[in-house]
């Protein structure tokens, strides 16, 4: 796995005092291509929906938990097989659904290229942007984390980052129960790829629902990312980095604990701040 996500290079270090040639390692980013299977068996179809620039592993899980995050599966079971096209081209991926699933050709629309910053625009309609979610408005939910569990967190989903302690690089993402205890981390270029893959695997590993776990993302928390977290049913979404107007709104909207600039022994909350028991609280004069 670190082999292929990363890619070494004899580079030239400078500081104030010397200037040296030192080897270093960078944060690989290649294309995935994620092509369609559907349709009954005796007149099966094929769709290329998506072209993504990620950090190269995990390639089935990103595929499969892109597909749930776009609404276009709703479990696991409804997909029949994952594999590299002609079981070589790792750089495409087929996901073939089961031949009974009516698929939606709506939710298709997602068509386009996406890069590793941004996973939003290029969309083909703003409207499409709002993936129509499966899950309830409100899920009733007694979930409550300590503010002095979260402040561990941070350090918590930096030691599952391998390959950003190699490259500095990548983003990561993980869930956690109230405990503090990492159930699973991803990491990627890109961010949204990041929050798939991890999507992915729990839904591989049969860990739904994610509702009883906090989802922490090493950046910052943008519209789809809260999107994302919402269609898995995550109730708990925290961010080193400052959310955007439009997360926080969907994360109102939703239901959603959001809380921005985790560091240290910091953070603010955006919404959802009963879910969280503060060790002291001081109102501002």
């Amino acid at each position: 796995m670190f082999r292929t996500a990363t890619t070494p290079l004899s580079i030239i270090k400078v500081n104030a005092q010397e200037s040296f040639v030192t080897e270093d390692f960078l944060a690989a980013e290649e294309p995935l291509e994620i092509r369609l299977g559907y349709g009954p068996a005796a007149a099966r179809q094929q769709k290329s929906i998506s072209v993504t620039m990620r950090t190269p592993g995990n390639d089935f899980e990103l595929a499969t938990g892109f597909l749930f995050t776009e609404g276009i599966i709703e479990n696991a079971a409804q997909v029949a097989s994952v594999k590299h096209c002609n079981g070589l081209h790792e750089n495409v991926v087929r996901v073939e659904l089961i031949d009974d699933l009516e698929l939606d050709m709506g939710k298709l629309e997602r068509n386009f290229y996406t890069t590793s910053s941004c996973g939003v625009c290029g969309k083909s309609s703003i409207d499409a942007v709002k993936t129509v979610c499966r899950l309830p408005e409100q899920i009733h939910d007694k979930l409550t984390f300590s503010s002095e569990v979260i402040f561990r967190l941070p350090a918590l989903l930096r030691r599952q980052q391998f390959i950003f302690n190699h490259t500095g690089g990548l983003h990561g993402c993980a869930i956690f129960d109230n405990s503090g205890n990492v159930l699973l981390s991803r990491e990627d270029v890109g961010r949204h790829n990041a929050l798939d893959k991890l999507i992915g695997a729990t839904l591989n590993q049969n860990l739904f629902p994610l509702n009883n776990h906090l989802l922490l993302l090493s950046g910052r928390a943008s519209f789809e990312l809260i999107q994302k977290a919402y269609m898995a049913g995550i109730k708990i979404v925290a961010a080193v980095g400052a959310p955007s107007g439009l997360a926080v709104q969907m994360a109102n909207d939703a239901g959603i604990t959001l809380i921005g600039f985790l560091r240290g022994e910091k953070f603010n909350i955006y919404s959802g701040e009963e879910r969280i028991v503060l060790v002291t609280c001081k109102a501002m004069a």
